[in-house]
């Protein structure tokens, strides 16, 4: 067990794919976040406009 884990932690095959998978994971984090952010900030926009034409 202790040899698949040593194994494992020095086998450095794939590290680049994973640590683009992370940077892709995070940005599209950001970008869900930013996009529900300006999603709330439209709707009480177009909430004003509606009010102020009734």
């Amino acid at each position: 067990m202790t040899k698949l884990l040593l194994f494992i932690t020095k086998d450095t095959r794939g590290a680049a794919a994973l640590e683009y998978c992370i940077i892709a994971a995070l940005i599209s984090i950001l970008v869900v976040a930013g996009a529900a952010s300006l999603g709330t900030g439209l709707r009480a926009n177009f909430t004003t406009v509606s009010s102020g034409l009734t």
